[in-house]
């Protein structure tokens, strides 16, 4: 990066940080959270501003910043730096930049933008996960060894569109796209868990690591269309025999509840993955989502971790059945604001700001 966060930082008035996002993925929930803990919010739009936080005013952002493209935010950068905003990453906001430009986004940024590299890259992303002692779904290098069913995923914050299921090799070359970076694991049979934590390194109170402290805040599932709804119609053989292909576009996600004697290895998850992020590449910080699937033997086999907000935390604006037990109301979006609420008090800004 060409900048310095240190420097920026200092010129900065601290008592009127703006948090700012894209209108978009989880932003409701990020102005809702920023506005509870007393900052002022933008809203970056490509145009006219959406009417739709017209109808949720207390998730309504202070102000809206429009540009022509989301690729033009780094030409506003002078702009954005006199409101003294702190950019708030989300899937989208980095899939519609691109993970080169934002990491290059000479702007105050929460979190660690070093973990771009190892989340969009699913080779590195198994790397992390594996050197971090976590199960995943067996990997295959060459698609001519797929002897059972397998998923293809490409690169990316895609949400799951693309994606799809093959059982031998014949499929995978009917289906695949080759103009795109892909990944082939086995499809693991078993229930899909998201997990959302938080960390905090300047933490000194909760689940302590060797830095700060871990945080659990909720749990879902997703709504993928149109694998989900498949099954009313008969197999997927079935299906591809008269021309309808099953995909995993997210529509929504569900509230979910894991049984309680689970939840230790949901921290041992979450412990293991942060500290190797602390050894690989300074530590990952916030929000972040381990994407799970629980086997009938209850083994969790972690095929993705996403190193930000994501949008299955939107069920939880008003809290978790977790994050009830930390704090009432505590959702997502407002934890990431009490963390640069604390950080700022405490002269630890750039302790979380990249």
């Amino acid at each position: 990066m060409s900048f310095n966060v240190k420097d920026m930082l200092a010129g900065y008035d601290k008592d009127n940080l703006t948090i700012a996002t894209v209108c978009s993925h989880s932003s409701l929930q990020i102005f809702h959270g920023a506005r509870m803990e007393g900052f002022k919010t933008l809203g970056i739009c490509v145009g006219k501003p959406p009417r739709l936080y017209d109808a949720f005013p207390l998730a309504k952002p202070d102000e809206f910043f429009a540009v022509d493209s989301y690729k033009d935010i780094p030409n506003h950068v002078e702009e954005l730096a006199k409101r003294n905003v702190i950019l708030i990453p989300h899937g989208s906001f980095v899939e519609y930049l691109g993970t080169k430009q934002f990491e290059a986004l000479g702007l105050p940024t929460f979190g660690n933008r070093k973990v771009l590299e190892w989340e969009s890259d699913r080779k590195a992303e198994r790397v992390w996960l594996e050197s971090a002692g976590l199960t995943m779904p067996e990997g295959i290098n060459d698609p001519r060894d797929i002897t059972k069913p397998v998923i293809v995923k490409y690169q990316g914050a895609k949400g799951g569109r693309g994606f799809f299921i093959a059982k031998n090799y014949h499929e995978f070359q009917r289906k695949i796209n080759h103009e795109q970076e892909y990944t082939i694991q086995e499809f693991v049979l078993g229930t899909r868990y998201y997990i959302h934590y938080f960390y905090s390194p300047i933490a000194q109170e909760g689940y302590k690591l060797s830095k700060g402290a871990l945080q659990m805040l909720s749990m879902d599932r997703r709504d993928e269309t149109n694998i989900d709804e498949a099954n009313r119609l008969g197999s997927i053989k079935e299906l591809e025999e008269v021309g309808i292909t099953p995909t995993f576009v997210v529509t929504g996600n569900i509230p979910i509840v894991l049984r309680e004697s689970l939840l230790p290895k949901v921290f041992e998850m979450g412990e293991r993955v942060v500290e190797k992020s602390l050894e690989l590449f300074g530590g990952m910080l916030g929000p972040f989502c381990l994407e799970t699937v629980v086997t009938d033997q209850l083994e969790f086999k972690v095929f993705e971790i996403s190193a930000r907000i994501v949008a299955g935390t939107n069920p939880y604006i008003n809290g978790s059945p977790y994050s009830e037990f930390i704090e009432p109301g505590l959702s997502t979006g407002r934890r990431i604001a009490q963390e640069i609420k604390r950080a700022r008090d405490l002269g630890k800004l750039e302790d979380i700001i990249t």
